[in-house]
Order: structure tokens, then sequence, then C-alpha cells
């Protein structure tokens, strides 16, 4: 997978926006302003392409058992995000729009009845 394709990806999802909030290389995409997927763009260019997604905490234990690529991202709660190397080639790019998907939902889920009602 590309970033484009991750960022169109993220993009198409009802509510979703692109920003900078920490610095003018990691990209970050919110759901009405909560984070789901945070990314360092050198990484890409380096060819180490990693994203950071949020996850259920049981689900977090059970992906980074399961892949090699998927384990605790920097600067994030290791209980609740996990970070998927990309580039290992180790998850099928289905997989990773699954894992994106997920993390949105469960963004999602967090929010008041209010917010939630308002992506309707």
């Amino acid at each position: 997978m590309h970033i484009e394709q991750i960022r169109e990806y993220c993009l198409e999802k009802k509510g979703s926006t692109e920003g900078f909030p920490f610095n003018d290389n990691t990209l970050v995409f919110k759901v009405l302003g909560k984070m789901f997927l945070l990314t360092g763009l050198d990484s890409w260019e380096k060819g180490e392409a990693r994203i950071t997604l949020k996850c259920d905490p049981n689900y977090t234990t059970e992906l980074r058992d399961q892949y090699t690529s998927v384990y605790p991202g920097p600067y994030v709660s290791n209980k609740h995000w996990n970070t998927i190397d990309i580039f290992k080639g180790e998850l099928k790019p289905q997989v990773i729009l699954q894992l994106i998907d997920h993390s949105y939902d469960m963004v999602i889920k967090g929010m008041t009845k209010k917010l939630r009602d308002s992506l309707l």
C-alpha cells in the first residue's frame, strides 16, 4: 500500500479530516476532531512506512501476538493503539483497511451520542 491509498481511504470516511497538529511530518486523520490514524511521512520516504491506529485493548494484544509487524507505538497508549509496519508486507492491504475501519469505529464508539448522531 502507498500513503495516497491510505489517505484517500481515510478521507472517504464520514466526518474525517487530515492535518499536522504535532509537526510538519506527522500526518493525522481525525473523525470529528478525534484521532484515528497517524503516520510519520518521513517513514514512507525511507521505505519504513508505519501507521498507528486505535484498537480495542483485547484485539491490540491479539494482533501483536499474531503479527510481528504489529507492535506498540511510540507516544501513544500501548493499551489502545498499535503501530503497523506496512512495508513488511505481512498484512494484506484488505486487512490494513479493516484495521483502519476498526480504529475509526473505536473512536466513534467513544464519542457522546450527540457527536455520533451528527455523523448520520
